[in-house]
């Protein structure tokens, strides 16, 4: 599905002080203008300051029968997973199970050719008796997944033959890729770690009070969860997933998401070197949009200098210096994460309608200043103005 957003300027100026957050009440008001302007049913916003949560509230209904959106609501966390998941990547090199670039091969008691995950794992990981013929598995490794520079397609049965393939030499360039990171959390599950990370994540989200929060489907979500709809108008009930998807099987509420963001931020379970590696400038981002994936590189002087994947986000410099973001989406959801470094501040919108997406650029602007988060990059030449 084409993507909207506000068409973004990439026009970088030397870092700004930051502006003070808006009041509650002048957020509540924008946020109204969008959903208005956007025809969105629901949406739900945080405000992270120095590092804690300082405002969260959600706005409008979340399912057909027009019962209300709240900060406790169950909402789909799509992408956002990734983000977790590098998160829970990160505690694992810190307790020294792994290193960032220790190949997947080297965590695996076979070669992964070898395996039939689909005979065991129906729709859950790849089919990597494909890549028997391609010894460039061999070379990927964890910070490859974690900055979608594995060479494979977002997923496997995207191709047109629904064969799994590498596409360029892992690590040499950015093409987004959940294929890549659910590789990695069958070596985590299934090789020498076997660690499940449906535990793992579980672990995190008790520490950090976000009961409302799992890779997998809860029954006791149903009494307060957010349905969906899409750019249509067309309301979509809430995907039960049965199984840890890394790429995107999270449901969390605003309330729950903003502690984690908060948490991530400030480094709160990480060594100081992990969090630095989170937000580091990983590798470079040449490609005029995020999809679709294997788009050419663009000539060097097009190309937004200060552009990179970090480790499960996204990396850039903007007026406010450096920041990370990490978008969501589905056919009926829309949600991003932007953090900026200094003074740790960042604004997490979960949406339950596709369409609020339009006016996510205004919203952060409105709330954060002038960011310079790359949302051009992100949603492409589709733009909608709220």
């Amino acid at each position: 599905m084409l993507r909207r957003a506000l068409a973004f300027s990439c026009v970088l100026l030397l870092p700004t002080l930051a502006q003070a957050a808006p009041k509650p009440a002048a957020v509540d008001a924008e946020v109204r203008r969008v959903l208005d302007a956007t025809k969105a049913n629901g949406l739900a916003i945080a405000v992270i300051e120095n590092g804690k949560v300082g405002y969260t509230q959600a706005y409008g209904i979340r399912n057909a029968q027009k019962e209300p959106l709240q900060t406790d609501t169950v909402m789909y966390g799509a992408s956002l997973t990734k983000t977790v998941f590098a998160y829970t990547v990160l505690q694992l090199a810190d307790q020294g199970r792994l290193t960032l670039d220790t190949p997947v091969a080297d965590l695996l008691d076979k070669p992964l050719p070898d395996y039939d995950p689909e005979a065991i794992y129906p729709n859950k990981y790849g089919p990597y008796k494909h890549l028997a013929d391609d010894p460039r598995w061999k070379a990927i490794t964890p910070r490859m997944a974690l900055t979608h520079s594995t060479g494979f397609a977002n997923f496997w049965w995207i191709e047109p033959d629904e064969k799994l393939r590498i596409h360029f030499d892992p690590g040499t360039r950015y093409a987004y890729s959940g294929e890549g990171l659910i590789l990695l959390q069958f070596a985590i599950e299934h090789g020498k770690i076997k660690q499940d990370l449906g535990e793992l994540t579980r672990a995190n989200f008790k520490r950090l009070g976000m009961t409302r929060t799992s890779l997998t489907w809860r029954p006791d979500f149903r009494p307060n969860l957010a349905d969906g709809w899409n750019d249509k108008g067309e309301v979509t009930e809430h995907d039960e997933r049965s199984k840890v998807r890394v790429a995107g099987s999270m449901d969390t509420t605003i309330a729950d998401i903003a502690k984690f963001t908060a948490a991530l931020v400030r480094g709160n379970g990480l060594t100081p070197a992990s969090r630095a590696e989170l937000s580091k400038r990983q590798l470079k981002i040449n490609t005029a949009n995020q999809f679709p994936t294997f788009l050419p590189d663009l000539p060097e002087a097009q190309q937004r200098k200060d552009l990179y994947a970090g480790l499960g986000v996204v990396v850039f410099d903007g007026p406010q210096g450096h920041g990370f973001y990490k978008g969501g989406h589905d056919d009926q959801t829309a949600n991003t994460m932007v953090c900026i470094e200094k003074g740790q501040r960042c604004v997490v919108i979960l949406s339950n309608d596709v369409r609020a997406e339009a006016g996510f650029a205004d919203l952060v602007k409105f709330v954060l200043g002038d960011t310079g988060v790359p949302y051009e990059w992100e949603y492409g030449d589709h733009a909608g103005k709220s």
